[in-house]
């Protein structure tokens, strides 16, 4: 079957997330199994129990509801296009489903690592302000040496680091997160930092 390229219908924005209902995992992976099929009403009832869930976890990434609504749909785009990949004999429908939030957001948090692209308007209100062109160049060079910098770690070092030092995250969630003790949270993070010492060193 031809995959439709664009979901079944609006996810709504800030304000109006649907409340969570109650789903079985069998339930969830008979409603994906449905939305490989391109059953539009198995989308509906799909987002409708796992959108909090997956909101939960995109916005202890984003720390941002705005730009974590928009990323959860964004998820749910991806869910719809590529629902015949989840395999129940890999991971649960919940597990998978939280991934692709997950992985999106963080590749939002790669691309954005201070925070969402101010808007025109803000641009505006704040061009009195502005650093010269040159000074917004040599910052803008030293993010992006720092972000290679960050791009030779292990893929879960990278994470973390991004999570800790652009978003915030305290060492316990870091832990909770990655599923590792405080302790080895410590040490991965000051291994890293003197890895990023030393790509940054002249």
């Amino acid at each position: 079957m031809k995959s439709d390229p664009n979901p079944p219908f609006n996810t709504p924005s800030e304000g109006q997330q649907p409340a969570a209902a109650l789903a079985t995992p069998e339930q969830v992976a008979s409603l994906i199994a449905r939305v490989a099929r391109q059953d539009r009403q198995a989308f509906e009832q799909l987002y409708r129990q796992t959108a909090p869930k997956l909101l939960g976890t995109v916005l202890r990434i984003l720390r941002d509801r705005g730009w974590a609504d928009d990323v959860v749909q964004e998820s749910y785009l991806n869910i719809w296009q590529k629902a015949e990949q989840f395999d129940a004999g890999r991971s649960s429908p919940i597990t998978w489903l939280v991934s692709v939030a997950r992985n999106k957001a963080i590749d939002e948090l790669r691309k954005h690592p201070t925070g969402r692209t101010t808007t025109s308007d803000e641009l505006d209100d704040l061009a009195g302000k502005q650093a010269t062109a040159q000074e917004h160049l040599e910052g803008r060079q030293a993010v992006n040496h720092l972000n290679r910098c960050i791009d030779e770690l292990e893929k879960d070092r990278q994470d973390m680091v991004r999570l800790a030092y652009l978003n915030g995250w305290s060492r316990e969630e870091l832990a909770s997160h990655f599923d590792q003790p405080v302790n080895t949270v410590k040490t991965w993070l000051h291994r890293a930092l003197k890895q990023i010492k030393r790509c940054l060193e002249p």
